[in-house]
């Protein structure tokens, strides 16, 4: 049950409502929430009057824009974590939203990748992106000293007049912190609240900083009264170019620098020294529009229930932690967007035609051509599937750049994820790691992470992931997805249930040095792969020990029981007595795990759910003249682990079988057409009994 306001007597509430409707007709639509504009600017304490303007229970309406009208919102946002942030603020508004959205993110490179790459794989209808480069920006600001933890892009805010457009005159700006909690339509509304001299909406701040009365020498910067919260603002950019912005907030910072060492709270410092040398330009805005959970918090006294509340603003260090007599209202609110499923906001806007993505577009004209009584209807859907992916899920700092170096690639669902640990201790260099989740899934990883000693420890692998869509296992595409993102010159094509040899890492960088790879020789590096039926087992730590285990019958040569023609090229018995790389010849449905060139041709996306993803690769690199050379001291160890949901289904279905095998007879028919008569060995070999 939500908590609720005391209860109120119908006559009180009469007049009330006389006196709003006789003080709009007095002061023509000048009033603030209750109370003339001018009151509101010289009383902004929320204790004193529970018709203040920072309550909730007195805010007048004002008219929604145009059903179609197009909205346009400007984030500032850096780096990984606050990535992350933004995905979870866009989902919030999405789903409230029934008016198109320009979003204008100001981006550090790295957000950049992970922000374009996200919402060109969501395809959101009614949606557009703009990208503006913070790295250009950062001369305006770095020479305004600041405390707080956002350091310089705490500061673009003050730019953004000069960055969005020139023929943009409004723009909602936000911080990545906030989850919305109504449409954001009615936020863009008050708009209308504007004189002709405002230029700038702001809520006011929820704490006493500005009264500076926290701690003994606290000094903040000046404000009016409490001052303003800038983590929502409405911005008249046409009416802030005109009146001069830029000049205006640099000579006051620069004034106020003289007597403070810095700012503590980036641009709100700025904003609230500007408003405070000119009153006339702010607007203050209703406060449920911008409910601050902040450590000295007052939001309480806002709100009569957590219904009106239209934005949470978690402006915590302490985030999720932050004391509030309502939190876990707050709490489990965001916590529903953080899991929220981001494919059901791909939705189209009722009433609003607006042409889609131009690859949705094709997609939707694709599907649509398909039969959904062909047998083999969910593996052509699954072909025609485009997940959203989330680049570099979590902080990763590239390896330095070694022209030998190799990362370790792979993929992986939520019922892998124990075997992470493992394999972060076999693999020592960097790796490029593909997850296949669910919105809900993803954030348990993430848990999972942060409260590994193991993992947390590791900057240097990525982590990329590719959200669920689909019946079946789109496993091609997942790999591309990690192989794609892989920044060493060569990779290691692996799977997670594997563990690596502890010296790989470093035997295979001196091989590819020794045998002159690269420009001088195009091969694929063999990594002969074994299994063990134990969950537990002694990790040999030299081919002299893999040996003998293979021999006391505790090891095996990977699949040989159940498909021993996927390895039997590889030759292990000349690999037993091998001193040197040696070479092999492609045969039918061989899939080695190799080491190529970064540059390598990708999976084929068309292979899903289980059977011949990695056969198909092979056959290309061996179309395009890979030599196969078997490396004689490299091995890699397969973990027992349940059987996939993709591998049941494969063994149980005979429609399974014959979808794959149509699958493989479209592959080469792409093959000939490509590689002409070249690609007759393949359609041969595979025809043998």
């Amino acid at each position: 049950m939500l908590p609720r306001g005391r209860p109120r007597a119908l006559g009180a509430a009469a007049l009330l409502l006389l006196l709003l409707l006789i003080g709009f007709l007095l002061f023509g639509g000048d009033l603030e929430y209750g109370r003339p504009r001018e009151a509101a600017a010289r009383d902004r304490d929320p204790q004193t009057d529970h018709r203040g303007h920072n309550r909730s229970d007195c805010v007048l309406l004002r008219p929604l824009p145009a059903k179609c009208e197009l909205l346009h919102v400007a984030i500032v946002c850096a780096g990984h974590n606050s990535s992350r942030d933004v995905v979870t603020l866009v989902k919030s508004m999405l789903f409230y939203r029934k008016n198109p959205l320009h979003l204008h993110l100001v981006t550090d490179t790295v957000a950049k990748n992970i922000l374009e790459t996200l919402f060109h794989t969501w395809m959101v209808p009614a949606v557009w992106v703009s990208f503006h480069d913070a790295d250009e920006l950062k001369p305006k600001v770095s020479w305004v000293p600041n405390k707080h933890y956002s350091g310089l892009y705490g500061l673009m805010k003050l730019v953004l007049p000069g960055v969005l457009p020139p023929a943009l005159a409004r723009v909602v700006v936000l911080d990545t912190d906030v989850t919305f909690a109504s449409d954001i339509a009615e936020l863009w509304a008050l708009f209308a609240h504007f004189s002709d001299e405002q230029v700038i909406g702001l809520v006011e701040n929820q704490s006493d900083w500005y009264l500076g009365n926290l701690w003994r020498n606290h000094k903040p910067w000046p404000a009016l009264g409490r001052g303003f919260n800038t983590g929502v603002i409405l911005l008249r950019l046409d009416r802030l170019r005109q009146a001069g912005w830029e000049q205006m907030w640099k000579l006051t910072a620069a004034q106020e620098l003289r007597t403070l060492p810095a700012t503590s709270l980036a641009d709100q410092d700025i904003f609230n020294a500007v408003i405070k040398g000119h009153p006339a330009l702010v607007q203050p805005l209703p406060c449920v529009w911008n409910v601050q959970l902040s450590d000295h918090t007052l939001a309480e006294r806002c709100y009569l229930e957590v219904a009106d509340i239209k934005v949470i603003h978690w402006n915590s260090p302490k985030k999720l932690r932050v004391k509030n007599k309502h939190v876990e209202f707050f709490r489990n609110h965001y916590l529903t967007f953080l899991e929220y499923n981001g494919n059901l906001l791909r939705r189209e806007l009722f009433g609003c035609p607006s042409p889609p993505p131009p690859e949705a577009e094709q997609l939707q004209q694709a599907v649509a051509q398909l039969n959904a009584g062909d047998a083999c209807f969910e593996f052509r859907l699954q072909q025609l599937t485009v997940p959203r992916v989330h680049l570099t899920f979590l902080p990763h700092e590239p390896p330095p750049s070694r022209p030998n170096d190799v990362t370790l690639v792979a993929q992986l669902s939520m019922d892998r994820l124990q075997m992470l640990e493992a394999l972060c201790r076999h693999w020592p260099g960097p790796m490029s790691l593909a997850l296949y989740l669910t919105d809900a899934e993803a954030q348990q990883f993430l848990h999972f992470v942060e409260t590994s000693a193991v993992l947390s420890a590791r900057q240097d692998v990525a982590y990329h992931v590719v959200y669920r869509e689909g019946p079946l296992y789109p496993i091609n595409q997942v790999r591309n997805v990690a192989l794609a993102q892989a920044l060493t010159p060569y990779v290691f094509l692996s799977d997670v249930d594997f563990l690596p040899a502890y010296s790989l890492y470093d035997y295979l960088r001196a091989s590819i040095e020794q045998l002159e790879l690269g420009s001088r020789r195009k091969a694929a590096l063999v990594v002969p792969a074994f299994e063990t039926l134990h969950y537990r087992f002694s990790f040999p730590s030299s081919k002299a020990e893999l040996l003998a285990l293979l021999d006391a019958g505790s090891l095996y040569t990977f699949r040989y029981h159940e498909w021993p023609q996927g390895q039997a090229p590889t030759d292990y018995a000349r690999w037993r007595e091998a001193q040197a790389p040696y070479r092999v010849q492609w045969a039918a449905n061989y899939e080695p795990y190799v080491v190529v060139p970064r540059d390598c041709p990708r999976y084929d996306p068309r292979f899903v759910g289980f059977g011949w993803n990695k056969v198909a690769h092979i056959v290309e690199l061996d179309a395009q003249g890979y030599e196969l050379l078997v490396l004689p001291e490299a091995f890699t160890i397969h973990l027992p682990h349940t059987p996939s949901l993709d591998s049941s289904r494969f063994r149980s279905s005979t429609t399974y079988h014959d979808c794959l095998q149509a699958l493989q007879d479209e592959f080469h028919q792409d093959l000939s057409r490509h590689y002409g008569a070249a690609a007759l060995k393949y359609l041969t070999a595979l025809q043998q009994p």
